[in-house]
């Protein structure tokens, strides 16, 4: 059975995004690629929510280097009520994407990898799917955007690991309470 993991960013505040997030966050470059290797090495295939694939699609195609060719060549699973054009090696996931997941993670063994967070994440969560969850978080506070996983339900997690990856920056990594 393959395992689900979440990677995603998060300022200090709280906010996986906002007007200020992602200039802020790629001034970290440098102190986190050899730690996104390393989780994305154990992946056979990566799972997206609509809008981290299309910013996704947009982005890595154009890119070289090792983590962006494993990240190009792997199959991507995409969870989308509106997506019809399934690019960059996807398949977009038919009806409910949490049962989909559920069929995906019991269809081989390795890893799962999602990126980003959301909707979807929040759902895989309270559905129990998910079986890791990566916080990186970075050392600035943004003020505005949207907060990880609003709305969720009350969830218990275990802190698994933490990694410090320099400059501030760490990775808190969970794993749900069964």
């Amino acid at each position: 059975m393959r395992k689900l993991v979440e990677s995603t960013y998060l300022s200090l505040d709280g906010k996986v995004d906002g007007e200020n997030f992602w200039a802020a966050q790629m001034q970290y470059r440098d102190t986190y690629d050899e730690h996104a290797a390393r989780l994305l090495e154990p992946a056979t295939a990566l799972v997206l929510g609509r809008a981290t694939f299309e910013v996704f699609a947009a982005t890595w195609p154009g890119q070289t280097g090792e983590l962006a060719d494993k990240l190009n060549a792997m199959p991507k699973y995409v969870a989308s009520r509106t997506l019809t054009d399934a690019r960059w090696n996807a398949e977009i996931l038919q009806g409910d994407a949490v049962k989909e997941v559920a069929k995906l993670k019991e269809s081989g063994d390795g890893t799962l990898l999602k990126y980003g967070t959301g909707p979807l994440s929040r759902a895989l969560l309270e559905a129990g799917q998910l079986d890791e969850l990566h916080l990186w978080v970075f050392p600035f506070i943004v003020g505005s955007g949207e907060a990880l996983l609003p709305g969720i339900t009350t969830t218990h997690l275990d802190l698994a690991d933490v990694t410090e990856l320099g400059n501030g920056c760490v990775v808190l990594t969970y794993t749900p309470k069964r």
